[in-house]
């Protein structure tokens, strides 16, 4: 079965169908999954469950990497395992799975905005600002990582593309002495040096640069929120710190 046959088996136009695929595909990719994760668990759920092979063929990725995408997907909270042989996989629930994720970043934010009332209350400046714009984005984290005088935390569940983009500036900060620490999503490719931390579920990408400067952006690096209030910093850094350390 082909992709225009999954397809075809949801029903309504091909042309528009495959269009609001190829939408929903690069969202999935907001939340950190690969192309070829992002196709196969749009198979997997037009499918209802099956074989990796089987969703390889559907989704129209190459049946080498179909096992290991499969168990990726169910590492990261999008596919869940069968009983029997051979093995096959169903989909989380699309309903479901919105609801974990909606829930996760509401939680997120709710903590961001409880530090920003605390510190409100005790007088404490706030310093944010907003910055717009996946290249200025990234050169605000390029500008942390080169500031990093002890300690670097970075939590991310698209880590590969800043490490291709920022690769030179992890290994820079390595070798003057900064203690990098990375948390994001099982298989993903870190910088060398970092300590791992591998995280389910990861949605936002938060930077924490020597406790003093934080920085909080949107899945797709579009846009972020950026300051210099050292206690602000801290909060967030306690923050990851304890998500590191929690075990699921």
């Amino acid at each position: 079965m082909d992709l225009k046959k999954v397809v075809n088996r949801l029903g309504g136009d091909f042309e528009h169908l495959t269009g609001e695929y190829g939408k929903i595909a690069g969202t999935l990719g907001n939340l950190g999954l690969s192309q070829y994760e992002s196709r196969a668990y749009l198979a997997l759920v037009a499918l209802g469950s099956s074989t990796a092979n089987f969703v390889a063929e559907a989704a129209q990725i190459p049946r080498t990497s179909a096992y290991k995408v499969m168990e990726s997907l169910e590492k990261k909270g999008f596919a869940r395992k069968l009983p029997g042989r051979p093995v096959s996989f169903a989909p989380v629930d699309p309903d479901a799975l919105s609801k974990r994720l909606v829930g996760e970043v509401e939680e997120s934010f709710s903590k961001i905005s409880a530090v920003r009332d605390l510190l409100s209350q005790r007088g404490v400046p706030q310093l944010v600002y907003t910055i717009m714009g996946k290249e200025r984005v990234l050169d605000k984290i390029s500008e942390m990582i080169d500031k990093a005088e002890h300690t670097f935390v970075m939590s991310s569940p698209s880590i590969s593309g800043i490490r291709s983009r920022l690769g030179k500036k992890f290994a820079a900060a390595d070798s003057r002495g900064v203690r990098l620490t990375v948390i994001t999503s099982p298989f993903v490719k870190a910088p060398r040096g970092a300590t791992v931390i591998r995280r389910k579920g990861l949605i936002a990408t938060d930077v924490i640069s020597d406790g003093k400067t934080a920085l909080l952006a949107a899945p797709d690096l579009s846009a972020c929120g950026y300051t210099d209030n050292e206690a602000l910093s801290r909060h967030l850094e306690d923050f990851l710190r304890i998500m590191g350390e929690s075990r699921e």
